[in-house]
C-alpha cells in the first residue's frame, strides 16, 4: 500500500487532518496498521492517542490511554506562570496532578533557573512524565514524586505550584465522545467537579514559600466557587487569566 492509499483511507474515516498528521508521523506506513489507525479512528479515538503524539507550546510529547492529551487550554495555564518570572531568580515548581508531564517541563524549558516537582497520584501516568521528562533532558530538573493532592509532604517549600486538576462533575453532559479515551482518574471529581480544589487549597499551604503563587487550570463558570474554596483556606485571590476564547481558564492566588 503507497502513501496516497493510506491517505484516502484514513481521511474517509476520521478526515483530512487526522489522515495528514498520521501519515506524516508514519511515512511508511502498512496496509494493516492503516486499516487499523482507521478503526480506531471510526472510534472516535483522538489522533494524538493512536500516534502516541501530542504538540504542547513548542515541545512534542509522549501521551498513551493513562494521561490526558496536552490540550491547548492548558497553554493558558504555563503562559500566566511565565509571564509573571524573572528570568534571573530561580524558581522550585511543584505540578500537582503532573500526568503526561508536559505542564513542569514547559515551564523549565521557557524560564531559566527553574527546577521543580512531577507530583501524581498514577503511577502510569509517571512513567510518561518521566518519559518525557527524559526527552527534554530535564532529569536533573525535574522530580518525580508518587502522591495525591491531599497527602503530599515535603520538607522543602515552592515559589509556584502549578495545578490542573480533574474538574469535571460526574455526569457532566458537555464532555465529548473523545473522554472515553482518556483516564476518568483525571477528568472527573466528587463535589460537582470541585473536590480537588478543596483538597488542593487546603495542602498547598504547607507546602508554598512566603508571596509564593498557586496557579490552577479551571473549568467554564467554576471561578467564583473555586475562589471561595481557596479564600476560606486562607489563600488571596490575585487574578483571573482568560484562554484564547476568552473564557476564564487560569486563576492566580497567594497566601
Amino acid at each position: 500500500m503507497n502513501i496516497n492509499q493510506a491517505f484516502t483511507i484514513l481521511k474517509n474515516a476520521g478526515g483530512v487532518r487526522a489522515a495528514r498528521i498520521i501519515t506524516e508521523k508514519h511515512k511508511n506506513i502498512s496496509g494493516i496498521r492503516t486499516f487499523y489507525y482507521a478503526h480506531l479512528l471510526r472510534r472516535g479515538m483522538p489522533v494524538a492517542k493512536i500516534i502516541h503524539s501530542k504538540w504542547f507550546y513548542g515541545l512534542e510529547f509522549y501521551t498513551n490511554k493513562n494521561t490526558l492529551d496536552p490540550r491547548p487550554d492548558t497553554e493558558t495555564l504555563v503562559e500566566s506562570v511565565i509571564k509573571d518570572a524573572f528570568e534571573e531568580k530561580p524558581r522550585h515548581v511543584l505540578d500537582m496532578g503532573t500526568g503526561t508531564g508536559c505542564i513542569i517541563c514547559a515551564l523549565c524549558k521557557n524560564i531559566a533557573n527553574t527546577t521543580g516537582v512531577a507530583l501524581d497520584k498514577s503511577k502510569s501516568a509517571l512513567r510518561v512524565a518521566r518519559k518525557n521528562i527524559k526527552k527534554f533532558g530535564l532529569t536533573k530538573q525535574i522530580q518525580i514524586k508518587h502522591g495525591d493532592f491531599a497527602k503530599f509532604k515535603s520538607d522543602e517549600k515552592f515559589d509556584v505550584i502549578v495545578s490542573n486538576p480533574p474538574y469535571i462533575k460526574y455526569g457532566d453532559k458537555r464532555v465529548n465522545d473523545a473522554a472515553q479515551f482518556d483516564p476518568s482518574i483525571a477528568l472527573y471529581a466528587k463535589n460537582n467537579g470541585l473536590y480537588a480544589y478543596e483538597q488542593i487549597a487546603k495542602n498547598a499551604v504547607n507546602l508554598i514559600k512566603p508571596n509564593g503563587k498557586i496557579y490552577l487550570e479551571i473549568g467554564i463558570g467554576q471561578s467564583n466557587q473555586v475562589i471561595k474554596i481557596f479564600n476560606f483556606y486562607g489563600w488571596k485571590f490575585e487574578r483571573i487569566d482568560q484562554d484564547l476564547s476568552g473564557i476564564n481558564r487560569v486563576l492566580v492566588f497567594t497566601l
